[in-house]
């Protein structure tokens, strides 16, 4: 399992255009009542270049890849979204763009481990959201907004599960995963309560602070995707052989069962000898009577 710092000089290099183009944003920080073709550029910048940053990790269409392909098409629809949502006229579509985005990562993190502690926790937080929220909606937002609400804590459901700390079995880009799905929810929480439910000051710092953290924590997921895919094909051969090779208790079983039947042959072997014995002294008697 590779260590923060290993992660970290593996992929700081190639991190440094979106630590700039962030550093844009909150320099020139344009106020979202401000909309324009500028606004937009800076504010997507950043997810541009995650998206090279996922590109530069390598990218096909092999199966290796298909975790790294989808986090890809979610990033892209996030930068769509993004450049949507700088227009108020534009909400619902940009709303549409992260839907797509959330169940294309939930279709990358996947569904095992189950978890169902996770998912009882999550969804109650759901619905605690959606009631709070809800009344404050109006026309298409009242039947989107449940919707994408139930997707994004759906992917934060299986980003948590990811990380099975108790077991071991967790890796440093998982806990990233897991991370950035979690802020992904604050951030969007942040923009549902202040538009839907009551002001929330300096609301706009602390949405893009944590949504471009957690979009950053679901990118550096792919780092290591190759690897597990590879390591888990190899997992399952050796399972595949295992289930053919017999276990000790087995093989004890059997040379039992070949013991037992060898005795059974010689006693029968006996009991045929001594028979054919006794049938010929009686013949040999009855002869001298």
């Amino acid at each position: 399992m590779a260590t923060p710092k290993q992660v970290l000089k593996s992929v700081g290099p190639k991190l440094v255009p979106f630590f700039k183009t962030v550093a844009i944003y909150f320099v020139l920080f344009i106020p979202s009542d401000q909309p324009s073709i500028f606004a937009m550029v800076i504010k997507c910048l950043p997810g541009l270049s995650l998206i090279a940053f996922v590109l530069l990790h390598g990218m096909s269409l092999g199966e290796e890849y298909a975790y790294s392909r989808r986090i890809l098409l979610g990033l892209i629809f996030s930068v769509l979204g993004d450049a949507l949502l700088i227009w108020e006229d534009f909400f619902i579509h940009g709303l549409g763009s992260f839907l797509i985005s959330q169940i294309l990562y939930i279709s990358a993190f996947g569904f095992r481990p189950f978890n169902i502690y996770v998912a009882t926790v999550v969804y109650s937080l759901t619905a605690l959201g959606i009631y709070l929220l809800l009344p404050g909606t109006s026309g298409l937002v009242s039947f989107g907004m449940p919707v994408y609400v139930f997707l994004l804590m759906t992917m934060v459901w299986r980003a948590v599960a990811r990380v099975q700390l108790f077991e071991e079995l967790w890796t440093w880009t998982k806990l990233c995963s897991c991370v950035g799905g979690i802020l992904f929810a604050v951030s969007d929480a942040g923009i549902g309560f202040n538009a839907f439910y009551c002001l929330i000051p300096h609301s706009q710092a602390i949405i893009m602070v944590s949504y471009y953290a957690a979009q950053l924590g679901i990118s550096l997921s792919v780092v290591d995707s190759k690897a597990s895919y590879l390591d888990s094909v190899r997992d399952n051969k050796i399972k595949k052989v295992q289930q053919y090779m017999p276990s000790d208790s087995e093989d004890e079983s059997f040379m039992d069962k070949r013991v037992t039947s060898s005795c059974y042959s010689r006693a029968s072997l006996c009991d045929s000898t001594n028979l054919l014995s006794h049938r010929q002294q009686a013949h040999s008697l009855s002869s001298m009577q």
